[in-house]
């Protein structure tokens, strides 16, 4: 009577429910990176979009995805290898959130000096508002990484992990919250190597209006040194675009290696 009332014809209730406990724990990885990376946490992409994305990902490679018999892990072990599985996918997106700040910090370092901390927008990233310059930035950089497939790297990267760190092993968090907090110090040096020639040029550029105006009083500064300001900005960031195009690349290259050496990192056993 037990096995009428939990089974359908054709169907056997316990071992799809089994399957189905599998497969979400072997899709949380994936779908923990897709939802906190930051080009895939764009305010414009909703939430289901990520997790459809992420079960799409995990049924393709879904095969190759060794799982260990539930049958044979107590709760509280199996509650371990799920917060051990969602950490991974975070740490992941963590590192890439931190690395891709750079240039929304150096974007309101050189809105600051130019003068332009009062232009704010709503940031497609955290759907909060954020200076215009940084929000440019930061769309540039996201350009910038996926023209360079960084995605796709750091995706083969993920999956491949599967491989030397299977579902079930003992992982070391503490090696990796190290490097995420190193990855904030290369954060703030990548954020000054980029903003330094532009705010370089405008300390200058305002160090000579302020001789300026020193020499004649009457002017105006407002009215007169904004709109050089303003315009030596863009010309900067023009001239720039192709010395910005290449950090923007290293910084790609910086948080593909940083996400391997977390990645490597948990291999270390408790």
């Amino acid at each position: 009577m037990s096995t009428t009332a939990l089974s359908l014809p054709g169907i056997d209730l316990f071992n799809l429910y089994q399957y189905l406990v599998i497969f979400f724990i072997a899709s949380l990885r994936i779908s923990s990176f897709l939802i906190s990376a930051p080009f895939f946490s764009l305010g414009g992409i909703p939430l289901q979009v990520r997790i459809v994305a992420g079960i799409s990902l995990t049924a393709f490679l879904f095969p190759v995805i060794k799982v260990p018999d539930l049958q044979t892990i107590p709760g509280f072990n199996l509650f371990i290898i799920i917060l051990s599985e969602i950490g991974i996918g975070l740490s992941v997106g963590l590192i890439l959130t931190i690395i891709f700040s750079a240039a929304a910090v150096a974007g309101e370092k050189i809105a600051s000096t130019a003068g332009l901390s009062m232009s704010s927008m709503i940031d497609p990233q955290s759907g909060g508002q954020t200076l215009v310059l940084s929000t440019v930035l930061i769309l540039f950089l996201i350009s910038c990484f996926l023209s360079l497939d960084g995605h796709l790297f750091i995706i083969k990267m993920l999956l491949e992990s599967y491989v030397y760190l299977p579902i079930g092993l003992s992982i070391n968090f503490f090696q990796a919250s190290n490097i995420a907090i190193d990855t904030f110090g290369d954060m703030l040096y990548l954020a000054a190597l980029i903003s330094l020639p532009v705010v370089g040029g405008l300390l200058l550029i305002q160090a000579s209006i302020g001789v300026i105006t020193r020499s004649a009083p009457s002017l105006n500064l407002f009215s007169f040194g904004f709109p050089i300001a303003l315009i030596a900005v863009f010309v900067f960031l023009y001239a720039g675009v192709g010395p910005i195009s290449d950090a923007f690349s290293d910084l790609t290259g910086t948080g593909i290696n940083l996400i391997e050496e977390v990645l490597q990192s948990y291999q270390t056993r408790n």
